[in-house]
């Protein structure tokens, strides 16, 4: 392969003075070549490099945090490089900065920064968090919320650390990295601002059998664009669905960024570039949408009087919000200790609040219970907390 040639050019900007910190993990386990191959390399540049990740495959779990409930494993890791009975988290038996543990891969970030890393390596918080490469790519903002790879990645960010997710359109080789990461090292100061990652996606890289593709170009994207979201296919012969591809508005849809980039499925169809999408971890919409004006604020407009500013004067209880317009009627108000009064006339609105000329309903969620009350019959329990998925 070539893979060395690609990063030839770059290898002075990691010299020891710009090394980074940087913990790897993926979603296909800490046992595949890719990311034994990407630690390789990282270490190869002059990095400190941990890996800490599943001990078998944990694609598709997204963001969903699931630590184990058994001590032990009940089963061999993935090629049976850790055996059954073994510590559910732990070392390769070849090399001490090479971890595994029993649980998805956000789950697995979260054990390096809280127990790994502070425990047992030579640092506490890395420089940089790098996921994959994964098997196969990671397109648009269905795949951004249902991948592994990702998943771990936007935990990292979530936790203030800088991330950058890799997917490759292959089967069994490594994909080529460039100098992503070599450059942002090479400045010295922080790699990307708080609450902000990069997915890249790569394609097929060919160097086995031709020249066709040994040196893709990296493209500035955006995730929409071209983008596909899951269906239900229903076989009628066997009475069983799978899923299909379906291409639609609700999920290419441009309201943050920059509109004019082009969809990073666009870019792997389109052939031998790479695409590079920059993500950040607020998913608030914004006051105005790319083209559409102040759609946003219109639709927080229609949410009002019901759903009110924290800075009103006073906070209306949500089971009394449609039974009163600000400034008419009685109300409960909630105080800060979370004790309701009656507050007699109820206040205007907060003169803070966006105006907007948008008419229609307000929307009504008066039906919704507060956790614990009793709703058509039935106990709408509290959220456990412990459970993310």
């Amino acid at each position: 392969m070539h893979f060395w040639s690609l990063m030839t050019a770059t290898a002075a900007l990691a010299s020891a003075a710009n090394s980074l910190n940087i913990l790897i993990t993926n979603d296909d386990g800490f046992g595949v070549s890719n990311i034994r191959e990407f630690y390789k390399v990282v270490k190869a540049f002059g990095h400190n490099a941990y890996i800490v990740a599943s001990t078998s495959n944990e694609s598709g779990t997204g963001g969903a945090v699931i630590f184990t409930t058994a001590k032990n494993l009940t089963a061999d890791s993935e090629f049976g490089i850790v055996k059954a009975g073994a510590p559910s988290v732990g070392t390769d038996p070849n090399d001490s900065h090479i971890w595994y543990y029993n649980g998805t891969p956000s789950a697995c970030v979260q054990v390096a920064l809280d127990y790994i890393l502070p425990d047992f390596a030579n640092f506490t918080t890395p420089d940089l968090v790098l996921s994959g490469p994964n098997f196969g790519w990671n397109l648009g903002p269905f795949l951004y919320t249902l991948s592994g790879t990702i998943g771990a990645t936007y935990t990292a960010v979530e936790r203030g650390i800088p991330a950058i997710a890799y997917s490759g359109g292959y089967a069994v080789q490594t994909p080529y990295f460039q100098q992503l990461i070599l450059n942002a090292a090479a400045t010295g100061s922080k790699l990307m601002p708080v609450g902000y990652g990069i997915s890249v996606n790569l394609p097929y890289i060919t160097s086995f059998t031709n020249s066709s593709c040994v040196n893709p170009p990296f493209i500035q994207t955006r995730m929409t664009g071209g983008a596909d979201v899951d269906g239900a296919a229903y076989n009628a012969t066997s009475g069983l669905f799978t899923f299909k591809n379906i291409v639609d508005a609700g999920l290419n849809t441009c309201i943050n960024g920059d509109c004019s980039l082009p969809g990073e499925t666009n870019i792997l169809n389109a052939g031998c570039q790479s695409s590079v999408s920059v993500f950040a971890v607020d998913y608030d919409a914004p006051t105005s949408v790319c083209g559409q004006g102040s759609a946003t604020s219109g639709l927080r407009a229609l949410l009002q009087p019901l759903v009110q500013y924290a800075n009103s004067t006073n906070l209306i209880g949500g089971l009394n919000g449609t039974s009163a317009a600000p400034g008419t009627g009685n109300a409960t108000t909630t105080t800060s200790g979370g004790n309701s009064s009656s507050t007699g006339t109820s206040p205007q609105a907060s003169t803070s609040a966006p105006v907007s000329s948008v008419a229609g309903p307000m929307v009504d969620f008066s039906w919704v219970a507060v956790a614990g009350e009793s709703y058509s019959n039935e106990t709408i329990k509290p959220s456990l907390g412990k459970h993310r998925y």
